[in-house]
């Protein structure tokens, strides 16, 4: 992400898709619903203000996919939002739609659905003051709607500060210590530096300009760009061909290490910056030449809700098909325990990407020979995520934020419904500014000492001319 950040900004985020279930209406406002399976699809999340106002979502409460092509969303008044052809929401599905081209979400207004004939009303909900960030259904689709303390558009909502699938939502202090300090020489990256992965003695940064870099011990817990094979300044990194610029937010690797490539997530080529291009891409780092050109790319764009051009993939990490399966996850794309044999060659695990403008996470399996299957959608609760990390040692995905979200980082387990829910909330680190951290990466368990580890951010704008900075965690 490289253009400034403002709590204030329009993220033009979703939403022209997004997809999860819904049901009968709360106490606010309710309308009757049409014949089924019209009557499974059902408003569970209003926005009227804040960065993405002016949003609605549906929820899909039943066990068949509804086409909603055509369909129209109302505010109180007769301006009308047209649903496009061939919009589709499959069984427990959500998906959000910014409306603010057709009407504005008024502090005393309707959301109103109805089929594509314009008459038959399905659902609709009406509140006297603003959302505050959201106002929501809880369950969803079935429940009364209330205010929610976290944004949720595109996944299940924030239920009981539940993160909408278990788990804890209160900030807890940062557990480890309070002190940071730089960890790179001045003004050696500028601005733009994003994802990190720590691969032992070795630092992996990928940069928004298109940039990847190898880093290496600075001898004073830092870490400075490696001089060798031509990692110098960094390498140039391009799309499969050799041609355009991925703007790289995040950076991870396989159990197979580095040596198995490195992937990169890329919200957009930067010879192309007004498209969003919502792409994991792999490369091979062993040769010694100054560009890298992608030996795969999979494309998710059309897989996933549209966003800004610029508020797209931030982060990704990789997680094990040891840990999936020996927590009992749920594949969302069959309905039931994830089995890694029902896919072909797939790296050994689950890639997770993480939406800078819905703050939502997505998991996919990512086939060798190119091909996707989603099989996770959750909420990270926050307002937007800047980077994803997972610590094999804890077995806990990291989900970051920026000074967005005043540098709050949550972790994520998989709960007893197969589902990634939250353990725990963090602040960010008393000695730790609010500033634009958008990588994060813990060190590994070997380097666990007195109970306690390094962990790095990487700054994106390069508060002081530093754009790495060292804190510590417990073990």
């Amino acid at each position: 992400m490289t253009e400034p950040r403002t709590p204030g900004r329009r993220l033009a985020l979703l939403l022209a898709a997004a997809v999860l279930p819904a049901a009968g209406l709360g106490a606010l406002g309710a309308g009757p619903a049409a014949a089924a399976p019209a009557d499974d699809v059902r408003l569970n999340e209003v926005v009227t203000t804040g960065s993405v106002n002016d949003s609605i979502e549906l929820h899909n409460k039943g066990t068949a996919t509804v086409d909603l092509s055509g369909w129209i969303l109302r505010d109180s008044t007769s301006s009308k939002y047209t649903i496009a052809a061939g919009t589709t929401l499959a069984p427990g599905a959500f998906k959000a739609f910014d409306v603010h081209s057709s009407f504005g979400l008024g502090s005393s207004d309707s959301a109103r659905l109805y089929l594509a004939d314009g008459s038959t009303l399905v659902d609709s909900f009406s509140w006297t003051s603003h959302s505050d960030p959201s106002w929501s259904r809880c369950p969803d689709g079935t429940g009364a709607w209330g205010r929610s303390a976290a944004l949720t558009l595109g996944a299940a909502n924030d239920c009981a500060g539940s993160g909408g699938s278990g788990g804890t939502t209160t900030p807890v202090a940062w557990p480890g210590g309070s002190t940071v300090t730089t960890a790179d020489g001045s003004d050696v990256f500028g601005s733009d530096l994003s994802g990190l992965q720590q691969e032992g003695g070795v630092m992996w940064a990928a940069q928004n300009s298109g940039k990847l870099w190898r880093l290496v011990p600075n001898g004073s817990g830092g870490w400075k760009p490696d001089t060798a094979n031509g990692w110098g300044s960094g390498k140039a990194l391009r799309f499969t061909g050799g041609t355009g610029t991925p703007d790289d937010e995040g950076v991870t690797l396989t159990g197979a290490g580095s040596a198995g490539g490195v992937y990169v997530s890329s919200e957009r080529n930067a010879d192309s910056s007004s498209t969003s291009r919502l792409s994991v891409l792999r490369y091979d780092v062993s040769g010694t030449g100054g560009t890298l050109t992608a030996t795969r790319e999979w494309n998710l764009t059309s897989d996933l809700p549209s966003t800004g051009s610029n508020a797209g993939l931030e982060g990704v990490t990789w997680v094990p098909d040891g840990y999936l399966t020996g927590a009992g996850f749920k594949d969302a794309a069959t309905g039931a325990a994830y089995d890694p044999g029902h896919y072909a060659a797939h790296t050994g695990g689950v890639f997770f990407v993480g939406v800078e403008g819905t703050g939502t996470v997505y998991g996919y399996v990512l086939l060798e020979a190119g091909g996707f299957t989603k099989v996770a959608t959750f909420s990270s609760g926050m307002a937007g995520v800047m980077e994803l990390s997972w610590e094999p040692q804890a077995h806990r995905m990291w989900v970051v934020c920026d000074d967005t979200c005043s540098g709050q980082l949550r972790t994520f387990q998989v709960n007893s419904g197969g589902a990634f829910a939250p353990t725990a909330v963090y602040d960010r680190p008393a000695g730790m500014p609010n500033i634009n951290n958008e990588g994060f990466t813990p060190a590994g368990a070997d380097e666990c000492t007195g109970g306690s580890k390094p962990v790095y951010w990487s700054d994106d704008s390069n508060t002081g001319g530093h754009a790495l900075r060292r804190g510590s965690i417990t073990c």
